[in-house]
């Protein structure tokens, strides 16, 4: 369990990227913070694996405050995926993938062995392990940045906007192998997006923020549909657009699209098989 008691972050110029943010993140679940630039979503994330100190607060986890541990310690024990893969370039895909575990000690004939695993395990094919990064693909490196996070076998996974820099359709298909990976691992998963359909595809826990890491709403996905907390959440998530009011137009060929308030099609509903 990861929690914040009070944490904030104030800059030298007295801007505060998170005021008094309290929050339980759960164990084995996905809480995804969601909101606009300057909503304080990624300085959060990086107050886990103190790659950002609080000015005050504290963040705990199982427990322990993360102020008391080594940060280098701590960090290899986190897997953390970046908007750009953060791969190093001069290095194969399968030095990347063990490069932690090689540095928490284990051998590298085991270290290597285990990233091919960890091909396989997030849907890539193992011809690529002696490929260097500007070979792959944006989805397979960032996918390769998946299973270097995954290397160490940490309990908590930290992803910072991990998908930004595709097209919709990798990005699609990236979220499916974080659902997918989630119900097979059962990790603690922080995910940082600014796109509120993400956060709804994956998570089990949406926080939305205002500027200054101020918590809107906290809720399932469903929770925040159904019931938006204020104007603001509305806002964000498109209930005041239509875009979230949905309803069915029947056309003459049989088939049955999905439209919102505005008439613009959503998709197409299908009998059940």
């Amino acid at each position: 369990m990861i929690e914040f008691r009070g944490v904030t972050k104030r800059f030298p110029d007295g801007t505060y990227a998170v005021k008094d943010f309290s929050l339980v993140l759960p164990s084995h679940k996905v809480t995804v913070f969601v909101g606009s630039s300057g909503a304080g979503k990624t300085t959060l994330l990086r107050m886990i694996n103190r790659m950002v100190d609080p000015t005050s607060g504290t963040v705990l986890i199982d427990g322990e405050d993360v102020a008391d541990l080594d940060p280098v310690s701590l960090r290899r024990k986190i897997g953390y995926v970046l908007q750009a893969s953060g791969l190093l370039p001069h290095r194969r895909i399968a030095d990347n993938i063990s490069s932690v575990p090689r540095l928490n000690g284990v051998p590298k004939k085991k270290a290597l062995a285990d990233a091919l695993t960890l091909l396989d395990t997030v849907g890539l094919d193992r011809s690529l392990a002696n490929r260097y990064p500007d070979q792959l693909s944006g989805g397979q490196q960032q996918r390769v940045g998946v299973a270097r996070a995954l290397a160490s076998d940490p309990n908590i996974l930290l992803m910072d906007e991990p998908f930004g820099a595709v097209d919709p359709i990798v990005r699609l298909e990236l979220q499916e192998e974080v659902e997918r990976l989630q119900r097979e691992l059962r990790k603690t998963m922080v995910f940082v997006t600014h796109n509120i359909d993400e956060a709804f595809a994956i998570a089990d826990q949406v926080v939305i923020l205002r500027a200054g890491g101020v918590i809107a709403q906290v809720g399932t996905p469903e929770e925040i549909l159904s019931n938006p907390a204020d104007d603001f959440v509305s806002t964000f998530i498109g209930v005041d657009r239509g875009k979230r009011t949905l309803h069915l137009q029947h056309r003459d060929d049989g088939v049955t699209l999905v439209v919102d308030a505005d008439g613009r099609p959503a998709g197409i509903l299908e009998a059940d098989k």
